[in-house]
């Protein structure tokens, strides 16, 4: 299966949204990342370095400028019609899963096939360890169990 129809699949079970937010919001980490080190089954370095250099790149260019302007739009402004705001809400909210999409296609070109098979723990680990986040086993251990 590929990326993007197995993280829309991953998705929809039920935790796994808000453990996404958590390690995203309280810990930077890139939700596409992480799902993508799980998809591929990646817990190698030199594969998981790359990964996050191609992430955090996107991510500092186009994904949080993107989800910052969409999170801005939700609140109510004076002298500004309200329906006007939340389409274009809502149109930055479709850029920013296009964004999404194209960082997630982007990682799995870089995925040569697996040797061996790693926990969904262990990928989850190994990416946030690659991407400089030590501290969020608890939020790891959440994404793991919700997945699951």
């Amino acid at each position: 299966m590929r990326l993007w129809a197995w993280t829309l699949a991953v998705y929809e079970r039920p935790g796994v949204p808000q453990a996404c937010l958590t390690l995203q919001d309280e810990y930077g980490l890139s939700t596409a990342f992480l799902l993508w080190a799980v998809w591929a089954k990646r817990a190698d370095s030199q594969s998981l370095a790359t990964g996050a250099s191609l992430a955090k790149s996107w991510e500092t260019s186009v994904l949080i400028p993107t989800r910052g302007v969409r999170r801005w739009l939700k609140t109510t402004l004076p002298s500004m019609d309200d329906l006007a705001r939340e389409a274009l809400r809502n149109q930055v909210k479709s850029m920013e899963l296009d964004a999404e999409r194209l960082l997630m296609e982007s990682l799995e070109h870089l995925t040569p096939p697996v040797s061996e098979h790693h926990t969904l723990l262990a990928c989850l680990r190994a990416a946030a360890k690659a991407w400089g986040v030590h501290n969020a086993d608890n939020a790891l251990q959440g994404l793991a169990d919700a997945m699951d």
